[in-house]
């Protein structure tokens, strides 16, 4: 493992860490103060030092909340420091693959080779539902990229105020790509992390860690009302740990991915029933508490559970403010 808590990824040129606050000053560098990467990224301009070092802590926070995010990307021969790329959670999208690559580093297939590993990563390791990408219309140098990783057109939105065109890797689009995309593709050996396994009709995620289930999380997907209004709404169930696993990165990662795929399958907002123990690891991932009664159905009669309910938006839309009610038993 790094440093941050998170895999070293290797391929045939490329060591990819997780960054770090002690990569600013190579972030800075490469990236923040070259106009000509950071006009094609949200801000549209050079930083300061103060702004890298804001972004390496930011790095380091999703790493600490997902379990992955993006990597310090360094030449394995020199160890010198390239770019970043990696894989961005976003509440509003989902998971998205970006890059930012010195103009060193460009024109020599280095974004291919470090996003295939990335996606190898998304898909082989995390078993994502899907990952996406915003791009600048004009970036004809990206799209590129993304297009001979695999990527598909999928519309265009607004992202960081910016008018962005949307593209879509999935498990299938992205094999395909696998032995086409220049430089190679990741070592997929010794990536010291649990493999995430669908199970159960894909409604259940098992990490599994040098051959053993060492956790596991699942959903249900379902109507619910909130405030007498339907939603669709996924419970998350049955977070579970072996007792002799206490590393709670990996139930944040588990959580993190479960929720990625409710969101593929149509849930507008995630909700968990939580003990007070875990209230804790759910707020770290986002979630926020609901004061209202949560009611669910037995036997012909409602009842208000006693548990703290947690939820997490998918929509944007708007809390409960009178009563949750979920149309069913507890998940």
């Amino acid at each position: 493992m790094a440093e941050s808590g998170g895999p070293v990824l290797r391929t045939q040129r490329l060591v990819m860490e997780p960054i770090r606050r002690s990569d600013s000053e190579d972030l800075f560098e490469a990236v923040v103060s070259q106009d000509s990467v950071m006009r094609w990224l949200a801000t549209g301009r050079a930083g300061s030092r103060s702004a890298a070092e804001a972004m390496c802590d930011d790095h380091g926070t999703h790493w600490a909340r997902h379990g992955y995010g993006d990597f310090a990307v360094r030449d394995a021969a020199t160890h010198a420091f390239l770019g970043r790329v990696g894989l961005r959670n976003r509440r509003q999208f989902g998971v998205d693959l970006g890059f930012a690559l010195h103009p060193r580093a460009q024109g020599r297939g280095i974004a291919g080779e470090a996003g295939r590993a990335c996606l190898d990563l998304a898909f082989r390791r995390l078993s994502l539902p899907a990952v996406f990408a915003f791009v600048l219309p004009d970036n004809a140098a990206s799209i590129a990229v993304l297009r001979r990783l695999g990527a598909q057109e999928d519309g265009s939105v607004q992202s960081s105020g910016l008018h962005c065109l949307r593209y879509r890797f999935d498990p299938t689009c992205a094999a395909a790509a696998e032995h086409t995309v220049d430089g190679g593709g990741a070592d997929r050996h010794g990536v010291n992390m649990p493999e995430l396994v669908p199970t159960d009709g894909q409604h259940t995620l098992t990490a599994v860690s040098e051959g053993r289930p060492v956790a596991s999380a699942g959903w249900l997907l379902r109507d619910m009302s909130f405030d007498g209004l339907p939603r669709r709404t996924a419970g998350l169930s049955d977070v579970v740990m072996h007792p002799t696993c206490r590393d709670q990165s990996i139930a944040r990662t588990l959580i993190s991915v479960t929720v990625e795929h409710a969101r593929a399958a149509g849930a507008e907002t995630m909700i968990a029933l939580s003990p007070p123990d875990l209230v804790p690891l759910y707020t770290q991932l986002g979630w926020s508490g609901l004061s209202v009664p949560i009611t669910f159905h037995q036997a012909g009669s409602a009842r208000t559970l006693p548990m703290t309910t947690m939820v997490y938006e998918l929509a944007d839309l708007p809390h409960p403010t009178v009563s949750v009610d979920l149309r069913g038993l507890p998940f």
